[in-house]
C-alpha cells in the first residue's frame, strides 16, 4: 500500500490517479503513524521549499520519513519532494532541508550568460516538455526508458548534488541540472512523472517494481 505524505501541499489528487491507474492502492498520510503503515512512499510537492519543510517538521512527518527510509522503504519524491531531501535551499532565503544528501538548491540563473539572457526560450520557471539524460540507465528505476525522453518539469529551482554518483540523469536548460537521483531505495525526480503521459506511467511502474 502506498502512502501519499499530505502535508498541506503538492498535487496530490493528480499522484494518487496516475498511481491508482497502476493498479495500486493509495492513501493520503497525514500523520506519522499512517506514513509508518505504508510499504512505499511518495513524497509530492508544489509551493515554495520554507513553507514545505515547516508543515513537515510541525506535523513530525520529517522523522518518520527518515526512519522509513532508513528501514528500506522504497520512497519517490516528486518535484519539490526531491528538493526537500538535500541539506539547504536558497529559495528566498536559505532554509536547512531533510538533509538525506549533501547538496543545495539553487535558483536558475541566466544573468551571467549573455547568450541565455533575455532569451524567451530560458524564461524562468523552466515550464514544459524538456528531454532527460541518463547517467544511471542501468538502473532498475529506468527500464524501459531511453535517454532522449521528454518528462514534464515546472520550477526554478533545481539540486545540486555534492555526490555526483547521485544523479541519475541531467537535463539542459540553459545550463545541464540534475533532473532525477537514485541512492538504494530512494529515487526522485524534478519533473513530474504524474503529468508526463506515457513515459511518466511507465518511471510510476517501474517503482513499483524496486
Amino acid at each position: 500500500m502506498i502512502g501519499i505524505v499530505d502535508y498541506g501541499m503538492g498535487n496530490l489528487r493528480s499522484v494518487q490517479k496516475a498511481l491508482e491507474r497502476q493498479g495500486e492502492t493509495c492513501f493520503l498520510a497525514t500523520q506519522p503513524e499512517e506514513v509508518r503503515k505504508a510499504d512505499r512512499i511518495v513524497l509530492p510537492g508544489v509551493g515554495a521549499f520554507e513553507e514545505a519543510i515547516a508543515a513537515l517538521q510541525k506535523s513530525a512527518l520529517d522523522e518518520v520519513l527518515t526512519e522509513k527510509v532508513r528501514q528500506g522503504t522504497p520512497f519517490l519524491g516528486i518535484c519539490l519532494g526531491m528538493q526537500m531531501l538535500f541539506e539547504r535551499s536558497y529559495e528566498n532565503g536559505v532554509f536547512e532541508g531533510l538533509g538525506w544528501f549533501s547538496g543545495e538548491v539553487v535558483r536558475f540563473d541566466f544573468s551571467a550568460m549573455p547568450s541565455r539572457r533575455g532569451d524567451e526560450k530560458y524564461s524562468i520557471p523552466h515550464m514544459g516538455w524538456n528531454q532527460v539524460t541518463l547517467e544511471q540507465p542501468n538502473h532498475p528505476f529506468w527500464q524501459g526508458v531511453e535517454s532522449g525522453t521528454f518528462f514534464y518539469f515546472v520550477h526554478s529551482y533545481y539540486v545540486v548534488p555534492k555526490d555526483v554518483s547521485l544523479v541519475a540523469c541531467r537535463t539542459e536548460y540553459g545550463e545541464m541540472f540534475c533532473s532525477a537521483i537514485t541512492r538504494d531505495n530512494i529515487v526522485a525526480t524534478q519533473f513530474h512523472p504524474e503529468k508526463s503521459q506515457e513515459s511518466g506511467a511507465r518511471l510510476l511502474e517501474n517503482f513499483l517494481r524496486i
